[in-house]
């Protein structure tokens, strides 16, 4: 494994914070969270059709970039980003020991779950499998869940569309985030299998919080108090 080094973020107390948002559905519950908190990004920020990543605030001394969501946490432990907002499906599958999470910001709420055909799931054992074949988007989320239950999972890794895999044959099962539980009805699968509850945190790189605590722990107390307000 790669040892990640003290950033120059980390090491540099006199340099802007650049909190670390995801694009899409999460953005949109942060957005009153952030408010509340006291920070208001500059108006291209809510701009659909301004395609830059890297935006100011109304506080001179924090910025704030707009990446994927599985980005975030990469961007935050290796110092790029001293903050930032990350489901802890994405912490369980990257596994940083740079980053800290000390605050559960409850929203994006979801779950990581296994799915198969409907009419698979009729006849279907899980408590039998000894080896799987599972597309999906977290193979090592996926491997540790199923090796606590001595089963070997095969992964077939998918950034997307997981849904149309057991159709064409690439696979029987898959292991992909469910909200409403719609798009795998409509692809004629089921949930058979739970492994976590989701929601998003706020995440702060480690060696950032050493060297700036006063700083960043400020702003863990202000989503804090946000959180708790809403």
């Amino acid at each position: 494994m790669t040892q990640i080094s003290v950033s120059e973020a980390a090491r540099a107390p006199n340099e802007p914070l650049v909190l670390a948002v995801p694009k899409g559905r999460i953005l949109k519950e942060l957005r009153p969270l952030m408010a509340r908190a006291g920070l208001e990004p500059e108006p291209a920020f809510d701009d659909e059709r301004h395609r830059g990543l890297r935006f100011r605030t109304n506080i001179p001394m924090v910025e704030i970039i707009r990446v994927r969501s599985f980005d975030v946490a990469t961007f935050v432990a290796f110092g790029a980003a001293h903050l930032g907002v990350a489901g802890n499906d994405v912490l369980m599958e990257f596994d940083f020991p740079e980053i800290y999470a000390p605050l559960d910001l409850k929203i994006g709420a979801c779950r990581l779950s296994v799915a198969e055909p409907v009419e698979l799931s009729e006849t279907d054992d899980p408590s039998r499998w000894s080896h799987v074949r599972v597309a999906t988007k977290y193979p090592e989320v996926t491997r540790r869940h199923f090796a606590a239950r001595g089963v070997q999972a095969e992964c077939i890794k998918l950034n997307g569309a997981m849904e149309l895999a057991p159709s064409l044959g690439l696979c029987r099962r898959i292991v992909d985030l469910v909200s409403t539980g719609s798009t795998l009805a409509a692809n004629g699968l089921k949930e058979i299998e739970l492994i976590a509850d989701v929601t998003s945190r706020l995440i702060v790189n480690r060696a950032a919080l050493k060297t700036r605590p006063a700083d960043l722990g400020g702003w863990v107390e202000r989503f804090r108090e946000a959180v708790d307000a809403a």
